[in-house]
């Protein structure tokens, strides 16, 4: 299991710690119950014998003797090893037959009374009966008082207990097995409903933020529905507030940077001053460099913030799209002595944004130009290969060396190979885009030299 016990663990625990120490409880107290069931009916047992002994005893020649009953002594012998004692003493207190070293009670036992007491005898714990009747001699006339003392060892006592014990437990267990099974099918059928709403705020888009449902579920999980929901409209109230922000920003950014740049190329007509115009073509391009970061992170932050569901996707010819962009990047390609190029194309129909669409190949494009240099040539084509669009832009720049193909993807990075001024945007916001379409890019060297990136989408096939 995990690091950190389950609630199922934890309810198991809680539940069947509790039985198993009631279960231990119960067998002690079982056992007990079964020893003091087995003293009750070996001491009658012993009784029995002791009445025996002392039914036989005689009066011959105005003495005592014992005519012992051997079977009333062999009936306290069973199965297990169990010794017996006893012992016949007159009034005096004098042996009659038996054991000479048996303990006798503490106090005489009165007539007609047994008395029964534990006692040690030969390093054993033994269970002792005294009895103490008078004898009388018809014929004589003649009177005496005998005293029984019968002892036995407690094996079969024990074993009696502990056989009532085991049976006991055997039945305790298969319960306990009962119980476990019905508690853990309890808890089965009472956690499912907290495994639902896990499955379900599990199997959620990232994008989806709908309250969720808390009629017809327990009262035990209103609080955390309610939570939950709470927690879901904060989320909706600040992707709400970064939209806004995001907007305000676009137009608090973008507006006087163009004026900017407006009164930088106003001021680089004016005739006089060569050595200030210079510096201002230098500025310029700052400017635009800076204007251009601002557009890619606004995009970048807008993509990340906007959910997939309200993303429109339209019917769109992908070759058709490749020529219109290029046809806005040309003058950009131009005045960078960049030979920009769509080759010939067939119509690949696919199902995306338009705007997000021309985003993309604008900083595919924007890329290449920066990254290639002049003098270099860019060509956009595309192709159809199976249910797949593709979208190809290749140059014979520096390219990109193998082990920093995946790293170009991260915002701000940079390949080792890169030229002139860039943000590293341009590539994180075309992944952003086509992971929104269910695209994928690839990356690779352009026969002789230069970078290739392959964009694949789903193709709309035509209805049969």
């Amino acid at each position: 299991m995990k690091t950190s016990s389950t609630l199922r663990w934890q309810l198991a625990v809680s539940l069947l710690l509790p039985l198993l120490v009631v279960l231990i409880i119960d067998a002690i107290l079982t056992y007990q119950h079964s020893l003091t069931a087995a003293n009750a009916v070996f001491d009658r047992t012993l009784l029995s014998s002791a009445k025996s002994i002392a039914d036989g005893a005689r009066i011959r020649n105005g003495r005592l003797s014992v005519d012992l009953p051997h079977l009333s002594l062999e009936s306290l012998e069973g199965n297990v090893s169990v010794r017996v004692f006893y012992r016949v003493d007159d009034a005096e207190g004098r042996r009659i037959t038996g054991y000479d070293d048996l303990p006798p009670p503490q106090r005489p036992p009165v007539f007609y009374r047994p008395a029964y007491y534990d006692a040690e005898y030969k390093g054993e714990s033994v269970r002792m009966i005294a009895l103490r009747q008078p004898v009388h001699e018809v014929s004589a006339a003649q009177t005496l008082v005998i005293s029984v003392l019968v002892g036995e060892t407690g094996e079969m006592r024990r074993a009696f207990a502990r056989h009532m014990l085991v049976k006991t437990l055997w039945r305790q267990a298969l319960l306990i097995l009962l119980v476990i099974a019905i508690v853990l099918g309890a808890l089965h059928r009472g956690l499912q409903p907290l495994r639902n709403l896990s499955e379900e705020v599990s199997t959620r888009r990232e994008d989806e933020l709908a309250p969720f449902r808390a009629p017809g579920r327990p009262s035990e999980l209103q609080p955390l529905v309610r939570a939950l929901n709470q927690y879901v409209a904060r989320i909706q109230r600040m992707l709400a507030a970064r939209r806004r922000f995001f907007a305000d920003a676009a137009h608090q950014l973008k507006t006087p940077l163009a004026v900017l740049r407006a009164q930088v190329e106003l001021a680089e007509r004016e005739p006089e001053l060569p050595g200030v115009r210079q510096r201002l073509a230098t500025m310029r391009g700052s400017l635009e460099d800076a204007s251009r970061g601002v557009v890619q992170l606004l995009a970048l932050a807008r993509l990340e913030n906007e959910r997939g569901d309200t993303l429109p996707l339209l019917p769109l010819d992908l070759a058709s799209a490749a020529r219109q962009c290029a046809l806005e990047w040309a003058p950009v390609s131009h005045r960078q002595r960049v030979d920009l190029g769509v080759q010939e194309t067939v119509p690949v129909k696919i199902l995306g944004n338009p705007q997000l669409l021309q985003e993309l190949i604008g900083n595919l494009i924007d890329n290449a130009i920066r990254y290639a240099g002049a003098g270099s040539t860019i060509t956009l084509s595309t192709m159809q290969l199976g249910e797949q669009a593709i979208l190809i832009v290749s140059d014979n720049g520096p390219g990109i060396p193998e082990a920093e193909r995946e790293l170009v993807f991260q915002r701000f990075h940079r390949g080792s190979t890169a030229r002139g001024e860039g943000s590293g945007l341009g590539l994180a916001i075309v992944a952003e885009i086509a992971a929104r379409h269910q695209g994928r890019i690839i990356l690779d060297e352009t026969p002789g030299g230069g970078l290739t990136v392959r964009v694949c989408w789903p193709a709309l096939l035509p209805e049969s």
